[in-house]
C-alpha cells in the first residue's frame, strides 16, 4: 500500500479535531437569559425526539435490505459478499454526520443569539463555526469510512492478479454508498416535510391571518418550526452531502482501476490514490479558510457575502494550486497525465464557484432579480407565484451550462484533447475518470462549503431565539442581518449540492458499467464487443454498451429515459403533496389554538407547542415512507424488467430531468424568501404591509420548493445510480427484456 495513502485518515483525524474544538468552544460561549435557554432547550428536546423516532423507522429498512442482499450475495451467488456490511457502514456513517451537526445546530442557535448582544462579528462567529462543525464531521467521517475500508479490503479480498484486485475492491466501496444515500433520502425527505409542515402552517396562520411577527412566541407553531429547520435543513443537508463526497471519491477511484487496468498495479493505485489525496488536502485548505471568515459592525448584506465569499474563494484557489503539486507527486512529471487531471479537476472546482455565484445572483435580495419579484408584490400574490417561477426557470441556465461545460472539458483535458479519438476505448475510460475526478474537485472543500450552508439554520433558529425571548430590537436586527445572509448561503449551498450532484451521478454511471462487467464475469459469460466475443473481464466500456445494444434508438433504453425524467417529477408530486397534507393539519391546529386556548394572540395564554411537533413528527414519519420506497424499488423493477439497457436509459432520463429541476425549485423557493426579506427590512411598505402579505404568500409556496422537493433530487438521482449498481447482479441475471 502506498504511504501516501496514509495522508487519507490524517487529514480525517485533522477535520474531526477541528469539528470538536469548534464544538466545546461553541459550548463555552453562554447561551443568555433563562428564557433563551428554555427556548433552546424545547426546540432541542424537540429535535431530538424527532431523529430517535426516524432512526427507529430507518435502522427497520436498513436491517430489511441487508438482509435482502444476503441472500443475492450468500443464498444465490448474485451479489458481492461485503455489500451488506458496507451497505449498513455507509448508512451508520450519514446518520452519525447528520446527528452530530444537528445537535450542534441546536446548542448554538441560542448561544448565536446571545453572542449577537454583543457584536454582529460576534454572532456571525459563533454561528459560522459552529456551521463549520458538520462541515468537517461529514468530511471527516467521509474519508475516516473510506480510509477503513480501503485497508480491509486490501488485507482480506484475494484475487487472481493484483490488477483485478484492485478493481473488486474500488468497486465493492462503491456499494456503500447505497447506504449513504438511503439514509440521507430518509433524512431529507422526512426532514423536509418536518420543517415545511410547520413553517407553512405557522405563516398562513401567524403572519397572513393574524399579523404575527417572524417567531413571535404566540404561534403554536414556532417552536415546530425551528426544530425543523434543524432536523431538514442540518441533518438532512449533512446526509446528502456526505453521500455526494463519499459517491464522487468512491466512483473516481473505481474508474481509476478500471480505466488503468491495462497499464497495470502501479498505475491503477495511483489512479485511486489521486482522488483520495485531493479530498484530504482539501480538509486543510477548508480549515485554513474558516479562520478568515468575519465582518465588521454594521455590515449590510453585501459587506456579509463578501466575508462568507472569502472563505469559500480562498479555500477554491488553496485547493486548485494545490491539486497541481499533488498529481505531480502522484503521477509523476515523467507524462503529461499529472498536469491533464488537475486540469479536470480545475474544470470542476470552477464550475462549483459559478453555481455558487449564479445561485447567489438570482436569490440574494442584494441583487435585482430578487429585488425585482418584490416588486411584483405591488399588484398581490399571484404576480408573486408567476414571477417566481419564471425567475426560478431563468435561472437554470447558468448552472445547466456550466455543468455542460465542466463534464466536456474535463473529459477532453484527460484524454489530452485528442478529440479524434475522443470515442476509443482507452480514451473513453480516461475521459470519464477526467468527468469523476473533476466532481471530487468541486467537493475537495466541502469542509467551508457545507459550513456556509449549516450556518443559515444557526442563524434562522438565532432569530427565533432572539423574537421569542423579546430581546432588545438592535439583536433582532442582527440576527435578521444574519438570517438573510443564510438564506443566500443556503441556497447556494443546494446549487453547489445539486451541481455536485449531477457530475457525481455521472460518474456512478460509467461506474454502473463496470460493476455490469464484474457480474458478467463472476457468470463467466462470454460478451459480444465492439470486435466480436471477448471474456467479460477484458471488455472495454464500449464492449458492455454493444453487448446489451444500448443505443438511442433501443426502445429499452427510450422507454428508460422516460421512465426517469417521469421519476424526477413524481418524486417531487409526492413530496410537495406530503407537505400540503402535513401543513393542513398544522394550519388546522394553530387555528385550534387561537379559538379554545383563550389568551394568547394577547400574551396572557401559553400555547401548547407540544402538540404541533408531535403532528410534524407524525406526519414526516407517515410521510417520508412511499416517495423513499419508490426510489429504491424504480431501478431495481426496471432492471427486471428492461435490463441493462433499460436502466443506463432509467439514470440517465432522471439525471437531466432531476438535475434541471432541482436547480429550478431550489432557486424559486429561495428567491421567494429573500424577497420577503427584502420587503421585511423595510422596503416596498415593510412588515404587515399588503406587498409583505404577498410575499409571505411566495415563501410560503417557495418552502417546499427549497427545502423538501427541490434538494430530495439530489439524492433521488444519486440513490436510483447506487441501486442500480448494487443490484447490478441481479440485472444480469434475470430480465425480461
Amino acid at each position: 500500500m502506498d504511504s501516501l495513502f496514509y495522508l487519507v485518515p490524517a487529514a480525517s483525524v485533522v477535520a474531526l479535531l477541528f469539528a470538536w474544538i469548534f464544538y466545546h468552544k461553541m459550548r463555552k460561549e453562554d447561551e443568555g437569559t433563562p428564557t433563551m435557554k428554555q427556548i433552546a432547550q424545547f426546540v432541542r428536546e424537540g429535535a431530538m425526539a424527532y431523529l430517535k423516532q426516524q432512526y427507529k423507522i430507518v435502522v427497520i429498512v436498513f436491517i430489511i435490505l441487508a438482509i435482502f442482499f444476503a441472500i443475492l450475495a450468500y443464498g444465490f451467488g448474485v451479489q458481492n459478499p461485503w455489500v451488506p456490511f458496507a451497505f449498513l457502514t455507509g448508512g451508520f456513517f450519514s446518520g452519525l454526520a447528520g446527528f452530530i451537526g444537528m445537535k450542534t445546530a441546536t446548542y448554538a442557535s441560542g448561544r448565536t443569539a446571545n453572542a449577537a448582544r454583543r457584536s454582529l462579528n460576534a454572532g456571525l462567529k459563533v454561528a459560522f463555526r459552529s456551521g463549520a462543525v458538520m462541515g468537517l464531521t461529514v468530511v471527516g467521517l467521509g474519508l475516516l469510512d473510506i480510509a477503513i475500508w480501503w485497508i480491509l479490503l486490501n488485507a482480506f479480498v484475494v484475487e487472481a492478479s493484483e490488477a483485478q484486485k484492485l478493481v473488486v475492491i474500488t468497486t465493492t466501496m462503491l456499494t456503500f454508498g447505497m447506504g449513504a444515500s438511503t439514509q440521507a433520502l430518509f433524512a431529507r425527505v422526512g426532514g423536509g416535510i418536518y420543517t415545511k409542515a410547520a413553517d407553512v402552517g405557522a405563516d398562513i396562520v401567524g403572519k397572513v391571518e393574524s399579523d404575527l411577527p417572524e417567531d413571535d412566541p404566540r404561534n403554536p407553531a414556532t417552536i415546530a418550526d425551528n426544530v425543523g429547520d434543524n432536523v431538514g435543513d442540518v441533518a438532512g443537508m449533512g446526509a446528502d452531502l456526505y453521500e455526494s463526497y463519499c459517491g464522487s471519491i468512491l466512483s473516481t477511484m473505481a474508474l481509476g482501476a478500471s480505466a488503468f487496468y491495462a497499464a497495470g498495479p502501479a498505475m491503477q493505485t495511483k489512479a485511486i490514490l489521486a482522488p483520495m489525496l485531493i479530498a484530504a488536502v482539501g480538509v486543510v485548505l477548508s480549515v485554513i479558510s474558516i479562520f478568515t471568515v468575519r465582518t465588521k459592525e454594521g455590515a449590510g448584506m453585501a459587506q456579509l457575502l463578501k466575508s462568507m465569499s472569502f472563505g469559500t474563494n480562498l479555500a477554491a484557489i488553496l485547493s486548485g494550486v494545490a491539486t497541481f503539486g499533488i498529481l505531480a507527486l502522484v503521477f509523476g512529471t515523467q507524462n503529461s497525465d499529472w498536469w491533464h487531471f488537475s486540469c479536470s479537476v480545475l474544470s470542476g472546482l470552477i464550475a462549483g464557484v459559478v453555481i455558487g455565484k449564479a445561485t447567489e445572483y438570482y436569490t440574494s435580495h442584494s441583487y435585482r432579480p430578487t429585488q425585482k419579484l418584490a416588486e411584483s408584490s405591488a399588484t398581490g400574490p399571484a404576480t408573486v407565484i408567476i414571477s417566481g417561477v419564471g425567475l426560478g426557470m431563468l435561472s437554470t441556465a447558468i448552472p445547466v451550462l456550466a455543468i455542460a461545460a465542466a463534464i466536456i472539458l474535463s473529459f477532453l483535458f484527460a484524454i489530452g484533447f485528442d478529440v479524434n479519438s475522443m470515442m476509443e476505448a482507452a480514451s473513453l475510460s480516461k475521459g470519464l475518470y477526467g468527468v469523476a475526478i473533476a466532481a471530487v474537485g468541486m467537493l475537495s472543500t466541502l469542509g467551508i462549503t457545507l459550513a456556509t450552508d449549516a450556518y443559515g439554520p444557526i442563524a434562522d433558529n438565532a432569530g427565533g431565539n432572539a423574537q421569542m425571548s423579546e430581546l432588545e430590537p438592535e439583536v433582532r436586527e442582527r440576527t435578521d442581518v444574519l438570517d438573510a445572509l443564510g438564506n443566500t448561503t443556503a441556497a447556494t449551498g443546494k446549487g453547489f449540492a445539486i451541481g455536485s450532484a449531477a457530475l457525481t451521478a455521472l460518474a456512478l454511471l460509467a461506474s454502473y458499467i463496470e460493476e455490469i462487467k464484474i457480474a458478467l464475469s463472476r457468470a463467466g459469460e462470454m460478451i459480444s464487443g465492439v470486435a466480436g466475443q471477448v471474456a467479460a473481464s477484458d471488455a472495454s466500456i464500449l464492449d458492455i454498451l454493444n453487448h446489451f445494444n444500448v443505443s438511442l434508438m433501443n426502445p429499452s433504453v427510450l422507454a428508460g429515459v422516460f421512465i426517469g425524467s417521469m421519476m424526477a417529477f413524481l418524486f417531487c408530486g409526492l413530496t410537495m403533496n406530503a407537505v400540503g397534507r402535513a401543513a393542513q393539519k398544522m394550519v388546522v391546529e394553530v387555528r385550534r389554538q387561537f379559538h379554545e386556548i383563550k389568551g394568547i394572540l394577547t400574551g396572557e395564554g401559553t400555547p401548547d407547542y407540544k402538540r404541533c411537533v408531535e403532528i410534524s413528527t407524525k406526519a414526516a414519519q407517515y410521510e417520508m415512507l412511499v416517495p423513499s420506497i419508490i426510489a429504491i424499488l424504480a431501478p431495481v423493477l426496471v432492471g427486471v424488467v428492461l435490463g441493462v439497457a433499460g436502466v443506463l436509459g432509467l439514470l440517465i432520463g432522471g439525471l437531466g430531468a432531476g438535475f434541471v429541476l432541482a436547480v429550478f425549485m431550489s432557486n424559486s423557493g429561495g428567491a421567494w424568501d429573500n424577497a420577503k426579506k427584502y420587503v421585511e427590512e423595510g422596503n416596498l411598505g415593510g412588515k404587515n404591509s399588503d406587498a409583505h402579505h404577498a410575499t409571505v404568500v411566495g415563501d410560503t409556496v417557495g418552502d417546499p420548493f427549497k427545502d423538501t422537493s427541490g434538494p430530495s433530487l439530489n439524492i433521488l438521482i444519486k440513490l436510483m445510480s447506487m441501486v442500480s449498481i448494487v443490484m447490478a447482479g441481479l440485472t444480469v441475471v434475470c430480465h425480461l427484456l
